[in-house]
């Protein structure tokens, strides 16, 4: 059984209630007028992946995602929107998002990634029940997630599901979601809580929080787009091939150096 793990954050109601709970639900971040121009660039986004001939699925394989009953679905994706659209540069760099972030990682703040997921309707994957550090640890685990929604996100269209205060367990050995082991059998995706969302809304996470999400069962398209990020004097672990933009998006980055600066990532 590992240590608990503290979670160090700004002296905040919203960073209180991250360091007790491993997320928070920021509503109403992004105007009704910000969401639209937001989902005008998210769909040329997806038009122009579909036009390229790529594979875009980033469905997931594994045991657990049959039991989902997963078989045919899909999940749109790529990295990076910042690299498509202006408009999502502005989306990062926006006050309202970043006062949520610094609540919980203080005054700097750097961008790891960005992903876009489009889950269709009726045919919308599932992601088990998994925490992310296995991807892109960093040295002091200040990582987190802040997704935007585009659209909204209901239990039925298979919203973001959390186990509270899981992030208290720290690293979790083969906790990725794809093979069978302790976590899926202790965290089963139906006790998880719903964070269901309308547009606008920011849901933030830790990296260690136990979270996932079900099938979109609706007849509606779920938008969402996911912001990777930690603290300035934060970076992740030598050797990490995950993509790493190392943008500051407030505040500096004190990991920073002429190396890592010229460094290019595929």
């Amino acid at each position: 059984m590992n240590a608990e793990f503290t979670l160090a954050t700004p002296d905040t109601a919203i960073g209180r209630q991250f360091a007790d709970q491993g997320y928070y639900l920021a509503k109403g971040v992004f105007s009704a007028a910000e969401v639209a121009e937001l989902e005008a660039d998210f769909d040329r986004i997806v038009a122009q992946l579909l036009g390229s001939g790529e594979n875009l699925n980033a469905r997931w394989g594994g045991p657990e995602m049959e039991k989902l009953g997963a078989a045919n679905t899909q999940v749109l994706h790529t990295h990076n929107v910042q690299r498509f659209s202006a408009v999502w540069t502005r989306a990062l760099l926006h006050e309202g998002f970043l006062s949520v972030a610094r609540d919980i990682l203080g005054p700097d703040i750097v961008l790891h990634h960005s992903k876009l997921f489009q889950k269709p309707g009726e045919l919308g994957a599932p992601f088990p029940m998994h925490q992310d550090w296995g991807y892109f640890p960093t040295l002091l685990d200040t990582m987190m997630a802040g997704i935007i929604h585009v659209s909204r996100a209901t239990d039925e269209m298979g919203c973001l599901r959390v186990y509270p205060g899981s992030h208290k367990r720290g690293r979790i050995e083969n906790s990725m979601g794809q093979s069978e082991g302790e976590l899926l059998e202790k965290y089963p995706i139906e006790g998880a809580l719903p964070l269901e969302a309308e547009p606008g809304d920011v849901a933030f996470f830790h990296y260690f929080t136990i979270h996932g999400s079900m099938p979109n069962r609706s007849n509606q398209t779920r938008k969402t787009v996911l912001v990777q990020m930690h603290a300035g004097n934060d970076m992740v672990e030598p050797g990490n091939l995950h993509p790493d933009e190392r943008l500051v998006l407030s505040g500096w980055n004190h990991m920073a150096s002429r190396s890592l600066a010229n460094q290019m990532k595929s």
